[in-house]
């Protein structure tokens, strides 16, 4: 029989440059593009749109003469913030608290995690958890009246000291060192419970065969702590430092604003109570700007800076 030379009928495709496949894809995205449009217009309108405000930085800014009217000093809010003492020292503060709040923050939810995680009674573990993490929920208004009334010359603490220890009332929310003494570990206790969610989940997924070999090894839970669970820790704890460098001039206006008062100015006045004080007491709206400025363009540099760091040394992405 002879064979049919013949071949098969073959389908010819027009050729295409990739704009159906794309048009396709958007029809397909669409829904969710319209979700996210009204959070884009509402971003535009309250975080971007407001950035035209930055001119005031560079005025004498008066309320009544608006923008185009207020008369231009350039760069003179910035020459007078870097070139008084009392300027810089806010700069500073800000520096201090927020750096011991960045170190504390650390080190205060990896220990409780890593405490916690040894605990083998579910109920209690779940109730300390519960326990610990209330408080960041609180607001500063609430634990700031507080404070204010235990730390007071007549308040608990100092009464526990004087019948105790025989000690003089401390006068902590009056004094510089104190001052900052308390802001800081105060921050720390009300933070370290919902700071520790990262690195108890962190500590779910190392991996259980890791563990028992080093029991068959002979390890102890103290060596399995050195050897395992730490050196697993290690990429989170760097990225979480490294992303918390970007808040690093946010030492917490909330708090801050809610306890201190003009003794601790000089050790407790942050950038962002100062610019408080500046522009909305006194009025220098201008100078007040030109300082919030310098910070958010500080901070930017640092976020930026601080991904890089991630990315680099943990291998952590946005996307």
């Amino acid at each position: 029989m002879k064979k049919s030379s013949s071949t098969p009928h073959r389908r010819t495709l027009p050729p295409t440059d990739g704009s159906q496949g794309k048009r396709g894809s958007w029809r397909r995205t669409i829904a969710l593009d319209a979700m996210v449009l009204p959070a884009l217009i509402l971003t535009l309108i309250f975080a971007y749109v407001p950035m035209v405000g930055i001119i005031i930085a560079f005025q004498d800014f008066k309320p009544w003469l608006g923008f185009g009217q207020s008369t231009w000093v350039g760069l003179d809010h910035f020459r007078y913030l870097f070139s008084t003492p009392e300027n810089l020292q806010v700069v500073w503060n800000t520096l201090i608290i927020a750096s011991m709040k960045l170190v504390g923050g650390l080190i205060a939810p990896l220990v409780f995690a890593l405490l916690l995680n040894e605990v083998r009674l579910s109920g209690f573990k779940r109730s300390v958890q519960t326990l610990v993490y209330l408080p960041h929920f609180l607001s500063w208004v609430i634990l700031g009246g507080i404070l204010l009334d235990m730390l007071s010359v007549k308040g608990l603490v100092n009464q526990v000291l004087v019948a105790l220890f025989d000690m003089q009332p401390i006068f902590f929310l009056g004094e510089g060192n104190w001052f900052r003494a308390v802001v800081v570990i105060s921050d720390i206790w009300k933070e370290f419970g919902f700071g520790a969610i990262i690195f108890l989940a962190s500590l779910a997924g190392i991996n259980p065969a890791l563990y028992e070999a080093a029991e068959v090894d002979g390890a102890g839970r103290w060596q399995q702590t050195w050897a395992i669970t730490i050196p697993s820790l290690v990429p989170i704890m760097i990225v979480v430092g490294t992303l918390s460098l970007g808040n690093i001039l946010n030492a917490g206006f909330d708090q801050i604003f809610n306890l201190y008062n003009a003794l601790v100015y000089d050790k407790g006045d942050i950038i962002d109570t100062f610019v408080y004080r500046m522009g909305l007491i006194d009025g220098q709206f201008g100078f007040s700007a030109a300082v919030g400025l310098f910070k958010s363009v500080v901070g930017f540099v640092l976020i930026v800076a601080a991904y890089r760091m991630a990315y680099k040394f943990a291998n952590y992405r946005i996307f």
